[in-house]
Parts: structure tokens; sequence; C-alpha cells
């Protein structure tokens, strides 16, 4: 018999259905969109009709504490993001690559710090950071206690592509006298560097954007979050509307870069298509 044809969805269910993800779209984005648009205002406390300025990004442009700020971000955003990114990716090839019996409960170890909260991942590393490595607060502890908790991102990034990688690659290169290294290099590397690129990106973010983490382990060190939130206490002034705006358009732009480069089929990250 043969089987029946699906039916198309009557045009109240579409509708029903584009209205929801409107108002999906509008619940997660409205507020970022009103933090843009209130960054160009005068009167930050209430923008409407819009009076035109720049008093807030000249204002942010100007401030000493902003630019040492970003400069710890960037700092501390780049070396967590190396360490997440190169310890998911020997994680994830260890697993895949080799067989043992404890397979799963490397995989939890990897993949836990996402089921904890990250004040409670802040102020552990705190105290293993001090008491066992005997590092104290500051940015190195701080890039340290970033990149646990990013590493479990970035190896889900970095399995969703090696779960497809065929290691018989490895096994020729090797067997053509590659060492272990240089067949990486060689071999798997120029595989799996899309996977490793967005698990990068996204451990970078991350760091970037982290003020739980960060907070208990940079001392007296600032970095853009942890000077947003203390200057919270003296009220909201037009630079922390401009600062949100250049955050989230830092976001948009990277995560906009990755897509073009996914439709374009340069770079895959791993997805199906």
């Amino acid at each position: 018999m043969a089987a029946r044809k699906a039916r198309p969805a009557p045009l109240v269910t579409k509708l029903a259905l584009m209205g929801l993800l409107a108002v999906l779209y509008a619940f997660l984005y409205a507020p970022i969109v009103y933090i843009i648009y209130a960054s160009f205002a005068s009167n930050v406390v209430w923008p409407f009709p819009l009076d035109f300025t720049w008093k807030g990004y000249s204002k942010l442009a100007m401030s000493s504490d902003y630019k040492q700020a970003f400069t710890n971000s960037l700092e501390l955003a780049f070396g967590s993001a190396m360490l997440a990114t190169a310890l998911s990716t020997m994680g994830g090839i260890g697993i895949l690559r080799y067989r043992f019996r404890y397979r799963m409960g490397a995989t939890l170890v990897f993949i836990a710090p996402l089921f904890l909260a990250e004040l409670v991942v802040g102020m552990s590393t705190l105290m293993f950071n001090r008491q066992v490595l005997g590092v104290p607060g500051n940015l190195t502890s701080a890039i340290i206690a970033n990149a646990a908790h990013g590493t479990a991102f970035g190896f889900l990034i970095i399995l969703a592509q090696l779960v497809r990688y065929d290691w018989r690659l490895d096994d020729v290169g090797q067997v053509f006298g590659a060492k272990p290294i240089r067949c990486f290099w060689e071999v798997t590397f120029p595989n799996i560097w899309p996977a490793m690129l967005g698990a990068f990106l996204i451990t970078f973010l991350l760091a970037f954007n982290d003020l739980e983490i960060s907070f208990y382990n940079l001392g007296a060190i600032p970095t853009l979050p942890t000077v947003a939130w203390g200057s919270l206490r003296y009220g909201i002034k037009p630079e922390l509307f401009a600062l949100a705006a250049l955050t989230n358009g830092l976001v948009f732009i990277v995560f906009a870069v990755m897509y073009v480069l996914m439709r374009t089929r340069l770079v895959t990250f791993g997805h199906r298509e």
C-alpha cells in the first residue's frame, strides 16, 4: 500500500509558529537591541525619543581604567582559549583514538564543568590554585580557571568533528615513517583545524565575558566585566551602555564570521547539513 503523502500544515499553524518564533527572538534580542540603541542617547535613563550623541563612546575611549581592563580581558581570553583548545583537542583524540576501559569516566571528567555553576568553579579553582599550585590570585590563575571551564565546551566541539575522522589516515602516516607529532601536524591537524578554530572562538568569548570565575581568581587585576560590575555601584553611566554595545557587537561579528564560513563551506566546525 502506497504511503500517504504528508499534508501541508494549515495556514493557521504556520502563522502560530511564526508568531511564536517572533516572540522568542524578541525575548532574546530585545534587551541587546535596547542597549545598543541607548548607547547613542544623551539620556540613558529614558532614551525616548533618541537624542543622538557619541558621549558614551567618547568617555569610554578616554577612560584609562577601561583601556587597561580591555587589555587584560584580551590576555585572559586568549590565554584561556589557547589552553582550553589544546586540552580539549588532546582529550578528544585520546578518547576517540584509543580504546581503554575508563573512556566513559574520562569523558565525564571533561564535560563535568558544564553541570557546575561558574561561581563554584571560580571558588574551587581559587582554593586549588592558591593552596596546591601555589598560584595566587592573578591573571595566570584566572587563565587556568577559565580554561578549566572552557575545556568542557571546546571538548564537545572537538568530538563533533573527530567522531567522523578516519584514524586510518594517521596509521598510514606512521607506516610511512612519520613520528606522532609530525603525523599530527601534517595529517590530523589539516583535517580537524576547523573544529579547533570553533573551540578557540567559543572559549575565547566565554573567558572574555566571564565575571564569576575571573572575579575570584584575578585579585586586584581589572577586566571589562569586573570594572563594569564595580562601576554599577555608582549608577548606570553612558560608558556602560557603550561598553555593552561594543561587547555584543564583537560577539555578533564572531558568530557572523562563523556563519559565513559555514554557509560557504570553507569551514564546517563539525556540523552536518
